[in-house]
């Protein structure tokens, strides 16, 4: 029987990015869920003009919106339910077709979580800012040092088994969440992979990396959680 697949989408003003993202996902999902993080603009209008299922959470923050989207799926009839999610940005800077690479192992070969990671031969030039790529080494080099994982990236572009990330118990309202999501699979000993994906400069500004504040408080959330886990 075919895996039920969903799609969380966090969007925050991408009305220009957001129907090409969901126009490209594989048409084997089943339902694409945008998440409108407080959208002032058409991100919501343009999203279901392009099929998406659009919630809106006014509570500014990716882990507000990833979680919006959480329960909803969760108050679905239980033969609704999916086997996968998968999360992806709004921005356009993911391929969404590669969202078949994504899920791959887990259908293949049972891995419970999947990262699509960005690396540098398949990273269109000021796809990541300076402070992206260091912040990202940092971490998973973090990770590496005190957990012995082999994560390389924090790649917004990933997959898990539905029931492996309620276990997960997932609380980060804003940066923390990718982050928060590793160290959790790290603990708890789920199989992981990463896969590598293409990655291109994004529609419009980012609304972390691309701002001062922004970048100073993933930084900080990040690396909050990632010591926090190191005494536990």
């Amino acid at each position: 029987m075919k895996p039920i697949i969903k799609v969380i989408i966090p969007a925050f003003n991408e009305q220009d990015a957001i129907a090409n993202v969901v126009n490209e996902i594989p048409k084997i999902v089943d339902e694409i869920i945008v998440v409108s993080n407080n959208s002032t603009d058409n991100t919501e209008l343009n999203a279901k003009n392009a099929g998406a299922t659009v919630l809106k959470e006014h509570r500014k923050g990716y882990g507000f919106a990833c979680l919006k989207g959480m329960e909803y799926i969760a108050n679905l009839a239980l033969e609704k339910q999916p086997y996968i999610i998968v999360f992806l940005d709004g921005d356009y800077s993911d391929y969404p077709s590669q969202l078949i690479e994504i899920i791959d192992p887990i259908i293949k070969d049972d891995i419970d979580f999947v990262i699509g990671s960005r690396v540098k031969r398949l990273r269109e030039t000021g796809a990541m800012t300076p402070q992206q790529v260091f912040g990202n080494w940092l971490a998973t080099f973090l990770m590496t040092l005190l957990f012995k994982a082999k994560f390389t990236d924090l790649g917004p572009f990933r997959a898990i088994k539905y029931q492996k990330l309620l276990a997960l118990k997932m609380v980060d309202k804003t940066y923390g969440w990718t982050v928060e999501m590793q160290l959790k699979v790290l603990k708890q000993k789920l199989r992981y992979v990463e896969i590598p994906v293409k990655y291109k400069n994004r529609i419009g500004v980012s609304k972390v990396s691309g701002t001062i504040k922004g970048t100073i408080f993933a930084g900080v959330k990040i690396l909050g959680w990632i010591f926090k886990y190191s005494f536990k």
